[in-house]
């Protein structure tokens, strides 16, 4: 996943269940570093624990074409 990227947030202590957010960094002291739009339509930065938080990218994977399948005679 390429940053920021646009994701979905699932956090349990914060009340989130698919909140979108933009994922600005992912920080070696264990959090997320999030933007969040709150219903006052401000953006707030976040820091939400890796331990506790489920992200979930907005935009599906590619996924690849099934190879044709062979058939012998």
């Amino acid at each position: 996943m390429e940053l920021p990227a646009q994701v979905m947030v699932h956090n349990e202590l914060m009340g989130m269940k698919g909140n979108r957010a933009t994922l600005l960094q992912i920080s070696p002291d264990g959090y997320y570093e999030i933007n969040l739009r709150l219903p006052s339509d401000k953006v707030h930065r976040v820091l939400l624990p890796i331990r506790s938080t489920a992200l979930i990218a907005v935009d599906p994977e590619e996924t690849p074409a099934a190879p044709a399948a062979e058939i012998e005679r």
